[in-house]
């Protein structure tokens, strides 16, 4: 088993918790074993405050396993309620950068689907009006670099589905950059100078109200310096 990289702690207070989810790790256990976020952190809060008994962590949201960015999760029950209720009025803002393959057109918009899971192929796809769910975002084209076929986006999200982005995006002609899953090209092996990268989608901002205090709490972080993100440093850092 591969070593699991350090979460960051952003914030914390008796009430929540945010932290910068690494790339790789499910957000919660899944039937694979698979390292997860909410076991490791709840480990975390165990042995930091050597509590005796178990630990309560309340999942507010999840990211794909391949995304990394912001996350908040919920230390009372209280919080729970209250963050997952600022979920479900689209009150907790979540906004993302991705790298999409062409240049979207129009340069910004909204994409409104409807969304079907086959969850055991854990795949999504668009399906006809009225026969999924409902999924929307916001977005806004940031930069281009034509040499590359390829452009920054940012994404305010509107829904949560499963791979919402991914298949929004690919299913326009614009599949999201070292996507596996919904970007076929991403997969040719014959193409052998093509860069090898990690998917290119970052949660990279998170804003909510904080469950007790009357208090507007806004998060953001950069991506790492790495391909593709490296691609746009001037652009990011403005």
């Amino acid at each position: 088993m591969q070593p699991v990289p350090p979460v960051e702690i952003l914030y914390e207070d008796n009430h929540v918790l945010v932290v910068k989810k690494p790339a790789g790790i499910l957000s919660q256990a899944d039937d694979t074993g698979k390292p997860d976020l909410l076991s490791l952190l709840k480990a975390d809060i165990k042995l930091r405050y050597q509590k005796p008994g178990a630990v309560f962590l309340g999942l507010v949201h999840r990211l794909d396993q391949p995304v990394a960015g912001l996350m908040v999760f919920a230390r009372t029950s209280k919080a729970a309620a209250r963050l997952s209720e600022q979920v479900r009025s689209h009150q907790l803002g979540k906004y993302y950068l991705a790298v999409v393959s062409g240049c979207p057109v129009p340069a910004r918009g909204r994409l409104e689907d409807d969304l079907e899971k086959d969850r055991q192929a854990n795949r999504v796809r668009v399906v006809a009006a009225g026969k999924g769910q409902p999924a929307d975002l916001d977005y806004e084209v940031i930069a281009s670099d034509t040499a590359r076929n390829c452009s920054l986006v940012r994404i305010t999200l509107g829904t949560g589905r499963s791979h919402q982005i991914r298949v929004q995006f690919a299913t326009r002609g614009w599949p999201l950059l070292g996507d596996q899953r919904y970007g076929p090209d991403c997969r040719d092996d014959k193409q052998k100078n093509k860069v090898r990268m990690d998917l290119a989608l970052f949660a990279y901002r998170l804003s909510f109200k904080h469950p007790i205090r009357d208090e507007l709490l806004d998060f953001s972080i950069q991506p790492p310096d790495v391909p593709p993100w490296s691609y746009f440093r001037p652009a990011l850092e403005r």
